[in-house]
């Protein structure tokens, strides 16, 4: 006999979803989470005057069509990311104010990173989203790196330069950490390049009224006494007749259980029996990438008032990407922004007060003298969460793909897997989780059903 029918290790968006879907099927479901808060990667702060800003995961683009989908059910609004007027680009110290597609290149280098572009959608066409390691290709996609590869096709200094910048701001790891087949697969998963660095028409078109933390803790309401926090799991073992899932200060006992939380930290559980080496050497391969989210807040959007819509990009500062977080009514003046990949990991040596003063800087070159004043400043080092150990997600390099990627969310026995990086459609976002939790609701009814 069994305490529930289905253990759900992880309460952010991929886990609730999963719980929530065998609930409404009927089965008996428990929540296991080790913070003190529901929702993972993306976690909702206030400003000193109440004004909201996200800290994690924000933005919701229209294709990402199950994210809106539930923002809507649970009784939640969206609102567009402010995205009028021109944009800036500094590269070799120089800065570009632009209104176009060029992220402010020169005419040579937008001409080759767009040629690049063309051949790197090409090849991602080639790619499975449901099994990228049967790709056409894939091993030789596989075996190199994506820095290899822009390498072999130029040695334009602007355009490498480019991909150098964009590539931690999709990935927060850079173009040498990334397999050619996991970028190719990540991108042809979002829609392709445009659409995942877009903002009107992208990735970033949408914001959720209050922060998109809401989605995790209206669905936990839901679930009520299901979902049981400050639970750190810390080991599975399965037989014929079912699981126990051992945790801080007990273990219970369930029919399957669904493992929600980020592969590298799924395997640093203890599995009995012992996991096939297939998918300990994925977790082994699978690291977080390296992001730390800043929140810099004005009395009032300045940036506006000379036609900029504080979308900044930098191929030479620590503090790579920026956008105009304020509020829908403009009633306080944030820009959001980012250290990421070997950026993030050089400012997580700095203390606080160094890291904003690096951002304010950057801020006061892209946007003028009055961005040297904020009023308020706000961080996440994603880093340094225990329960996370970096975000947006986690990557494979060269070769892990082709080696143990049908390992990724491949049920083992009663362990089923979900999350935002096994995701097929939306990889590495809030859609993505939520399609992965569906999948594996579904892994487990039709077990039930078997």
């Amino acid at each position: 006999m069994t305490d529930f029918d289905v253990v759900v290790i992880g309460a952010g968006l991929a886990g609730l979803t999963t719980a929530r879907t065998l609930r409404d099927a009927g089965l008996s479901v428990t929540v296991l989470e080790a913070r003190d808060r529901v929702a993972g990667r993306t976690l909702g702060h206030l400003l000193s005057d109440g004004t909201p800003v996200e800290l994690g995961g924000q933005w919701i683009g229209r294709t990402q069509t199950e994210v809106l989908k539930l923002v809507g059910e649970l009784g939640l609004e969206t609102f567009p990311t402010y995205d009028d007027g021109a944009a800036v680009t500094l590269y070799q110290g120089r800065l570009t104010k632009y209104a176009d597609e060029t992220f402010g290149l020169s005419t040579e280098g937008a001409v080759a990173v767009g040629q690049l572009q063309q051949e790197l959608e090409g090849l991602a066409d080639t790619v499975s989203l449901s099994s990228p390691w049967t790709s056409p290709a894939a091993a030789e996609l596989d075996r190199q790196s994506v820095g290899e590869w822009l390498r072999s096709r130029t040695d334009d200094t602007e355009a490498l330069a480019f991909w150098g910048a964009i590539i931690p701001a999709l990935f927060s790891a850079e173009p040498a950490e990334l397999s050619l087949l996991h970028f190719l697969f990540y991108i042809k998963s979002g829609g392709m390049i445009d659409n995942l660095v877009a903002t009107t028409g992208g990735a970033q078109e949408l914001r959720v009224v209050g922060g998109p933390h809401q989605i995790s803790e209206r669905l936990a309401e839901q679930l009520d006494d299901a979902v049981r926090l400050n639970t750190p799991v810390r080991g599975i073992s399965q037989d014929g007749d079912g699981v126990r899932v051992d945790f801080d200060g007990g273990q219970v006992t369930a029919r399957r259980v669904v493992v929600a939380i980020p592969p590298t930290l799924a395997g640093r559980l203890v599995y009995r029996p012992a996991l096939p080496a297939s998918r300990d050497g994925l977790t082994q391969q699978m690291p977080m990438g390296s992001v730390i989210k800043v929140q810099v807040a004005y009395p009032t959007p300045f940036w506006r008032r000379a036609g900029l819509s504080g979308f900044g990009f930098s191929l030479d500062e620590g503090l790579s990407v920026t956008m105009d977080n304020s509020p829908p009514d403009g009633s306080r003046g944030v820009v959001v922004g980012f250290f990421e990949g070997a950026h993030a990991r050089t400012a997580a040596l700095m203390s606080p007060e160094e890291r904003r003063a690096s951002a304010v800087a950057t801020l006061v070159r892209m946007f003028g003298p009055e961005a040297e004043s904020p009023v308020e400043y706000a961080e996440q080092n994603w880093m340094e969460e225990e329960y996370t150990r970096g975000c947006y997600g986690g990557r494979l390099g060269a070769g892990v793909w082709t080696q143990h990627g049908a390992a990724l969310a491949e049920p083992i026995g009663r362990i089923h897997w979900a999350g935002a990086e096994t995701a097929d459609v939306w990889n590495g976002y809030m859609d993505g989780a939520i399609r992965s939790g569906h999948r594996a609701a579904a892994e487990v009814l039709g077990c039930q059903e078997a």
